[in-house]
């Protein structure tokens, strides 16, 4: 008996089939993972970039705050990813 590879578009089908993300758990530790590493990452910032101003629409601001704002605008986008996603798993068990 010959084993066969499962093509790219096989991988795709059943990842569609089954859903996109797994089950509500594996969803969850997913989100939260990831707000843990962004709050990692902006510790990182914090403490590696100096405290330099830098002169931004007619106002000096503090270096770190334009990577930060960065990170903040990525985990607030996990955030409202989550909301949707509980959203739409919300309106497929109701139907």
């Amino acid at each position: 008996m010959r084993l066969m590879q499962s093509s790219g578009a096989d991988l795709d089908r059943r990842r569609i089939t089954n859903g996109l993300h797994g089950t509500d758990s594996e969803f969850d530790r997913k989100f939260w993972v990831a707000l843990v590493l962004y709050a990692v990452l902006a510790v990182l910032v914090w403490f590696t970039m100096s405290g330099d101003k830098v002169f931004v629409f007619n106002r000096w601001v503090d270096l770190r705050l334009v990577p930060l704002i960065v990170i903040g605008g990525l985990a607030l986008r996990t955030v409202l990813a989550r909301q949707a996603e509980n959203i739409r798993r919300r309106g497929e068990s109701g139907s």
